[in-house]
């Protein structure tokens, strides 16, 4: 019979549970990294298929800018500024005819209250809206403060503003407002 002795002055370690250890280590290391390297792809091939859409807008834009250059240069030309001059000359002079004076007149019966009376009414065209110059004429202070509030609460009127004021004739005043009208 053998007995196995020993005589080291270290005995005998097994590595086994390091090892062990150290593969799963390794194995979850390497899913990580396989995991990071698709992600990372991924990114690259998103990254270049928003580079390719980038370009082609940038084409696009390139390509309207030249248009756009080319109708400013054919708008230049002397026949076609004049044609442009006649259509903005009939196109105010539509705007002009499309001014609603009944629902204007409308919408001013309803709001005017007693001792005032509107005197001349001037609509101007400017920016897409209609400014109305007023001159009103009001039996008492009250009575035009009263007109000048229901202006500001109504629908139809807004800016208000007062131009220009004066007493005429002893009690009764005269007025001049600014306004602008929109029907809603």
């Amino acid at each position: 019979m053998k007995a196995r002795l020993n005589l080291s002055t270290k005995p005998l370690q097994t590595h086994r549970r390091f090892l062990a250890i150290s593969g799963v280590l390794g194995v979850i290391a390497g899913l990580f990294f396989l995991g990071l390297g698709w992600h990372v792809y991924s990114i690259r091939s998103a990254d270049a298929a928003l580079r390719e859409k980038a370009e082609a807008i940038r084409l696009e834009m390139d390509s309207l800018e030249q248009q756009r250059s080319n109708l400013e240069q054919f708008f230049e030309l002397p026949e076609n500024a004049r044609l442009h001059e006649r259509s903005a000359f009939l196109n105010t002079l539509i705007d002009e005819q499309s001014l609603n004076w009944t629902g204007m007149f409308m919408d001013l019966e309803k709001i005017l209250p007693a001792g005032v009376r509107v005197v001349s009414i001037q609509p101007k065209h400017e920016k897409g809206r209609v400014e109305v110059k007023l001159v009103i004429s009001a039996m008492s202070e009250e009575a035009k403060l009263k007109f000048m509030h229901a202006l500001e609460q109504s629908r139809s009127f807004s800016q208000v503003q007062l131009v220009a004021e004066k007493n005429a004739e002893g009690t009764r005043i005269d007025a001049e407002l600014n306004v602008v009208y929109s029907r809603t």
